[in-house]
């Protein structure tokens, strides 16, 4: 299958820009889970405020809050907060101040000079420390359980008393404050920052700020942004799945196109190395799971692993105290994709050759079904599709229950990780090591990471089918065709006298120990016609069919105008060259479609002049459409002896230098065949005519006839030389006519 991933050549820059898609949409998606967890962590535990540094704070609340701060951190803060008063009205920002905190119209507070994320980034920390050193500052103190359990909740506080207790405070021994200072150390900044906040919460509501609005205009910011992150993510979605849609249909038109030519290349023996049914097979179901394979593995094995990637590492930033549980679950449905595609994965390869098969008995049998019906042998038939039909069932039964047995064990690991999560999570939060809105996100991307793993599961399942497809595919694409064309073609001469020459040819079919053909010598001169006739299985079709390079010879050559044809190319080759087959080859259209395939720019009076010929024109004109009548697939709606003769009309049309007719009257009655090989005669002109016959009839007339038996030319000459000449002649003619012929 690797070798086909040439065909992705054309459209790498498409492919390159899909990837980037799905780059963008994984992003999208991954930072949604970061989102909702802003929501519920700043947006209702902390009221919409996102940081520890409060952009204003009375003096009472600053001074509270550097009561618990190093002597550094003091500096910092100091450096970075601005004393404002209600007589600062001449300052710029005054009126804006006023606006959003509007106790400054009768106290002075402490304003932060530059609320952007560097400073808040100092800060946050310096902040939340000083909060839980408060806290433990509290807790050290002998006070009741009461005031200690006011004292950790910052939603309870008054800040009336503690702005009272302010100056017991500062009284503390140092060692308290360090003692407190290093246990604050111990939590994690986030809690540090939450708990913060609250003070924060409690600082705004002192200075007269709707803590309401923030919090709504921070929910509804986040939610915009998610809404707008879900827009990008469906669209890049889409763009994704319309750009792999057009790779996969234009690497499977290419395939089609190739193995199609290919196929048109094939002599017979390459024909003689795949059956019928496995070549169609092989361009429709084959390649449709390529196309299928390409869509789904664009938008799904490479999206998987980047969303996997993705979620591990966002999941870990969030907390690595529970990543041991993300290891698990991989763990395990790792194992359960390995068990299951190691007892699939032969029965995938099964697929394909019964699907081969099944499609082998079904075209045999339609074919055929004329021959069934008139030896009554529907049952047979129908028996014999049923155990193909009941084996291909079975194996796709077999291949289906592995799926389904997959996908309930897959959602109870997601069920049961989540409820892991759930439980550890609520530990750790009740331990204050990890927010509730960490511990959803955390959820959310354990949950995307396994979905990843789940959707490549699938993928895994679809690979083997495809890989035995785009193998089988290949095996087509890789032929090298036995027939090809001379690098360095030679011309064969444009005239309308051609002379057709065996000189020394023999053949013998690839595998086969001997030769059918043996030592054949003949010349067919242009304005004659040369007839071969013998037995059933003599050679006759099989040396016919060495002029047009259906096989090429093994021995010896075969030359037009002194050329060897295997020196000029197939199609110069053939344009010379008229072929009748035995059994006429209709295709569906009309009858003038079917005789225009001899030459496309014949008009309307060459058609006529060939169909009358051919001893056609009759029974087309008894159809109002006349030549515009229909003909269905394969020439289903005439007889036989029609299809023949349109066939000698379609060859008529082409007007080729060397006529081959192999068999082809053997479908009209003794009347039409001596009327149309009058015809004939009159109409090849100095044509090179040669004519495969079973019947003595057909070919006594000929200027030159070849007897073959067992592949051997065992008489030559006319038709009254041979009767005194060749046994094997005389055999066949004493089987056909009359002893009154015979003795003419």
């Amino acid at each position: 299958m690797i070798k086909l991933s040439r065909y992705l050549k054309p459209y790498l820059g498409v492919l390159f820009i899909t990837l980037a898609l799905l780059f963008v949409q994984a992003i999208s998606d991954l930072n949604l889970p970061n989102f909702m967890s802003d929501i519920v962590n700043v947006g209702i535990q902390q009221n919409g405020i996102e940081h520890a540094t409060p952009e204003a704070i009375s003096e009472d609340g600053y001074a509270l809050m550097t009561t618990f701060m190093t002597t550094a951190e003091k500096q910092t803060v100091s450096d970075n907060y601005l004393l404002m008063s209600p007589d600062d009205a001449t300052n710029p920002d005054y009126g804006a101040t006023v606006e959003k905190f509007p106790t400054l119209k009768t106290q002075s507070i402490y304003v932060l000079t530059n609320p952007n994320a560097e400073t808040f980034k100092t800060l946050d920390p310096i902040f939340g420390t000083a909060t839980w050193t408060f806290i433990n500052a509290m807790r050290s103190m002998d006070t009741s359980a009461a005031d200690a359990s006011a004292a950790e909740s910052a939603t309870d506080l008054d800040l009336d008393q503690l702005y009272q207790a302010l100056p017991m405070l500062t009284q503390l021994p140092p060692d308290t404050f360090d003692k407190a200072r290093e246990q604050a150390a111990q939590t994690p900044e986030s809690m540090q920052i939450q708990t913060a906040v609250q003070f924060t919460t409690q600082f705004y509501n002192e200075l007269g700020v709707d803590v309401g609005a923030i919090q709504t205009f921070y929910i509804l910011k986040i939610g915009a942004m998610m809404l707008l992150l879900s827009l990008i993510s469906i669209l890049a979605a889409i763009a994704v799945g319309f750009f792999s849609a057009r790779i996969a249909a234009g690497v499977s038109q290419s395939l089609r196109r190739d193995v199609f030519k290919k196929v048109q290349c094939f002599s017979n023996t390459e024909f003689d190395k795949f059956s019928t049914a496995s070549l169609i097979t092989r361009n429709t179901n084959d390649i449709t799971q390529i196309q299928t394979i390409l869509i789904m593995g664009i938008r799904i094995l490479c999206y998987s692993p980047i969303l996997a990637i993705g979620g591990i590492i966002m999941a870990l930033r969030r907390t690595t105290s529970m990543g041991w549980i993300i290891v698990v679950a991989v763990l395990a449905i790792m194992m359960i994709i390995g068990v299951v595609f190691t007892i699939a994965m032969p029965r995938f390869k099964l697929i394909q050759k019964l699907v081969d098969k099944l499609n082998l008995v079904t075209r045999e049998s339609l074919t055929g079904l004329m021959v069934v019906r008139a030896f009554g042998n529907q049952n047979f038939e129908e028996n014999r599709f049923d155990s193909v039909n009941k084996e291909t069932t079975a194996n796709n039964l077999f291949v289906n229950r592995a799926m389904v047995f997959m996908m309930p064990t897959m959602m109870f690991i997601m069920n049961g990780v989540t409820l892991l999560v759930v439980w550890v999570g609520a530990h750790q939060i009740a331990d204050s090591a990890m927010q509730v809105g960490d511990m959803m996100a955390f959820m959310q991307y354990t949950m995307q990471i396994i979905f990843s793993f789940l959707m490549m599961s699938m993928m895994f399942i679809m690979i083997p089918r495809a890989a035995v497809s785009g193998d089988r595919i290949q095996e087509v694409l890789a032929v090298k065709p036995n027939i090809v064309d001379p690098a360095e073609p030679k011309k064969l001469p444009m005239n309308e006298q051609t002379t057709l020459v065996f000189d020394h040819v023999s053949f013998r079919y690839e595998g086969a120990e001997e030769d059918v053909l043996h030592d054949i010598n003949f010349v067919a001169n242009p304005g004659e016609t040369t007839a071969f006739i013998g037995s059933t299985g003599s050679g006759k079709s099989t040396l016919i069919n060495l002029i047009p390079r259906f096989f090429d010879v093994t021995s010896g050559t075969v030359k037009i105008d002194d050329i060897d044809i295997r020196e000029v190319t197939q199609h110069d080759l053939r344009e010379k060259i008229g072929y009748i087959p035995q059994k006429g080859v209709l295709f569906s259209g009309t009858v003038a479609s079917n005789l225009k395939y001899g030459d496309q720019l014949a008009n309307e009076e060459d058609l006529a002049i060939a169909a009358q010929v051919a001893q056609a024109t009759e029974f087309i004109k008894s159809s109002p459409d006349g030549f515009e009548r229909e003909i269905a697939q394969g020439g289903s709606n005439v007889s036989g002896g029609q299809k023949q003769r349109l066939s000698i009309a379609r060859a008529l049309v082409r007007k080729p230098d060397i006529y081959i007719f192999d068999d082809s009257f053997s479908a009209l009655d003794y009347k039409t065949d001596i009327t149309l090989r009058r015809a004939l005669k009159e109409y090849t002109g100095n044509s090179t005519v040669l004519i495969v016959a079973q019947r003595i009839n057909t070919i006594m007339h000929a200027e030159k006839i070849i007897v073959l038996d067992h592949g051997r030319v065992v008489g030559k000459g006319t038709h009254n030389e041979l009767l005194k000449t060749c046994t094997t002649y005389q055999e066949i003619a004493s089987s056909q006519l009359s002893e009154e012929e015979l003795n003419i």
